[in-house]
């Protein structure tokens, strides 16, 4: 098992820790609604994906 054979000092440990960021959820607009949606997912606001009808949005 890998040890580290020197205590990892502050500012290399927060340096590394700095590259750790949130990442901005990704939005398109739908084709029929044009509310916005997460690609590549059905959208909630009328219930159709790729220009088709999957599944009856609860209004």
């Amino acid at each position: 098992m890998a040890v580290p054979k020197r205590k990892m000092s502050r500012a290399n440990t927060r340096a590394r820790r700095a590259q750790w960021k949130a990442v901005k959820v990704a939005l398109v607009s739908c084709p029929q609604c044009r509310s916005p949606k997460r690609p590549h997912v059905a959208c909630s606001n009328c219930g159709t994906y790729n220009r088709r009808q999957v599944f009856e949005p609860s209004a």
